[in-house]
């Protein structure tokens, strides 16, 4: 296998490496989000050997490690068991609607900068394909708030946008914290509106702290504003 130091765009190798845990896409449904997660696993090889094992009944579309190699195990047509129960804008039945990609990480270190490369430049192909929008490139915390925090602070969402490959808004005027989250696209149950905050912070502001502040009111309302939901 060549040495990933993929720029924007560049030939990828990725190698096929099969997992059971797939199904069909539920009543004719079509990939039309990326959920991105992380592995909280030791290793990649540890990863993947779980995303195939049939007993976990757990898998994803796409696997990538530390130094940028990049399995895929569910072909993109069909449905991987990645997303688990949530909802966003409405979807609950995610899996049928995305494509999964898992980046080996603990959930407590970086993500290298081979592991971020490759995933910057398989991204822009699946986005093409199924004519995914930046903004609905989302992080598993987006779509289970309360259940799942991956991929988590240490996630460099901005540079994805940069790039082009996912959002990220310029705060406006401060507006109504919930309203504007559920005008976005978050679903979240009575009592968990910690576990919203602590979501959105993870993705869009990840060094705030503290109680519900100006500042994530202005970065929520810009992401309303800019990329309501359907029917918002």
């Amino acid at each position: 296998m060549e040495p990933v130091g993929f720029p924007l765009g560049a030939r990828l190798i990725v190698e096929e490496h099969a997992s059971p845990n797939c199904g069909p896409r539920r009543d004719g449904a079509r990939p039309d989000h990326v959920v991105l997660h992380y592995t909280a696993m030791q290793s990649a090889e540890a990863a993947l050997k779980r995303l195939c094992l049939p007993e976990a009944e757990v898998s994803a579309h796409y696997l990538i490690a530390e130094d940028g190699r990049i399995w895929q195990m569910v072909d993109e047509a069909a449905r991987a068991w990645h997303a688990g129960a949530g909802c966003w804008r409405g979807i609950a039945d995610m899996n049928s609607r995305s494509i999964g990609i898992e980046l080996a990480n603990t959930g407590a270190q970086p993500f290298p900068e081979p592991q971020v490369a490759a995933l910057e430049a398989l991204l822009p192909g699946i986005m093409a394909r199924w004519d995914i929008a930046p903004e609905a490139v989302i992080g598993h915390s987006d779509m289970a708030v309360g259940r799942k925090i991956d991929p988590g602070r240490r996630f460099d969402w901005r540079r994805l946008a940069r790039r082009g490959l996912a959002i990220w808004p310029d705060p406006c005027e401060p507006g109504d914290f919930h309203e504007d989250a559920a005008r976005f696209g978050y679903h979240w149950e009575a009592g968990q509106d910690d576990a919203l905050l602590a979501a959105f912070r993870a993705r869009f502001r990840p060094g705030a702290d503290g109680a519900l502040c100006d500042a994530d009111r202005a970065v929520m309302a810009a992401l309303a504003a800019q990329w309501p939901g359907p029917g918002a």
